[in-house]
């Protein structure tokens, strides 16, 4: 800076770094112990050279100020952020106030809610998938478990077989055969049997849910053909009481044109009570009173008008209970 300024010649009376400072007073003297510049004729050169050394050190100064204050700027500018972060750090907060923890006044997050179990009476209102000519394996798996009979009457010890590979709950068909032949309008009315699901031992008959072609090979044995209609039987002539799982699943247009969307419950309890009604020696009979309930052992699958009869749906033995 000194030596760009040797050759500048100011006219005389003006202070030559005025631009850079200006200074109301002279400035004091520089301490004793500095170094002097020679004193010009008339005390011009030694005012002189006393101004540049005062106007160095200021401009210096200046200079020197301005370069801490553009530092603390850009101090300030790259490393607000951290500063900043510290901050929240030291203090647990985040930007706009708020706290990187969870608080009390954040809702938890909503636990997904668990669908309630199918109950009996939904799955039974039900109808299931299964072709109307469907054969499936002919190999059967027994129903584990057992089910008490409730009653006092005269006992009988059924076991319940599923025909494998039908894809149908076999353990709400064995549920339903229990519930249905120990109602009081079942067989079981007025204490006169009971009913008894064994998985082991000997029972008096095995009651069989089985693909449509698996049931006409049983029935057969026993001289029956249910390939016409796609019905059921007891077959006689074995221990086995055959239920047609395609109507079991499927239900039937008799029930279904009068009963609707209710009608596959009712249904499937009407198989179970018919077929067993003939284990038990009861044989066919029809409806003889239009516009009353058909009797049980009628072949409700087939048809509920007979002889210019119309008869409506009715799954029990004694439905009055």
């Amino acid at each position: 800076m000194g030596n760009a300024s040797a050759g500048f010649e100011a006219p005389a009376g003006t202070d030559p770094y005025a631009r850079v400072s200006e200074w109301d007073a002279e400035p004091p003297a520089p301490p004793e112990d500095q170094d002097r510049a020679p004193a010009e004729s008339g005390g011009r050169r030694e005012k002189r050279g006393r101004g540049m050394t005062f106007t160095g050190i200021a401009a210096a100064a200046v200079t020197t100020v301005l370069a801490v204050v553009v530092a603390g700027q850009v101090a300030d500018r790259d490393g607000s952020s951290a500063h900043g972060a510290q901050a929240q750090a030291a203090e647990g907060g985040r930007p706009g106030g708020g706290s990187t923890s969870r608080t009390d006044e954040r809702p938890a997050p909503k636990e997904t809610a668990q669908a309630a179990p199918t109950t009996y009476g939904q799955k039974m209102a039900k109808k299931y998938p299964l072709a109307a000519d469907l054969k499936a394996s002919g190999a059967f798996t027994t129903i584990p478990g057992d089910d008490k009979a409730p009653g006092s009457g005269q006992k009988f010890r059924y076991r319940v077989d599923v025909e494998k590979g039908l894809g149908l709950d076999g353990s709400l068909f064995a549920q339903a055969v229990q519930k249905t032949l120990n109602d009081k309008r079942s067989w079981a009315h007025d204490s006169a049997r009971t009913f008894e699901r064994v998985s082991s031992g000997t029972p008096d008959f095995v009651i069989t849910l089985a693909s449509p072609g698996t049931t006409a090979d049983w029935c057969a044995k026993s001289g029956l053909d249910t390939t016409e209609d796609n019905v059921s039987c007891d077959s006689a002539a074995t221990d086995r009481v055959m239920i047609n799982a395609y109507r079991w699943a499927q239900g039937s247009k008799t029930y279904d044109d009068v009963l609707g969307d209710t009608a596959i419950h009712p249904y499937r309890q009407m198989l179970i009570n018919h077929e067993v009604g003939h284990r038990l020696g009861f044989n066919h009979v029809t409806c003889s009173q239009d516009g009353s309930l058909a009797p049980v052992m009628q072949q409700q699958t087939k048809f509920l008008k007979s002889g210019g009869i119309t008869c409506k749906p009715n799954p029990w033995a004694f439905p009055k209970g």
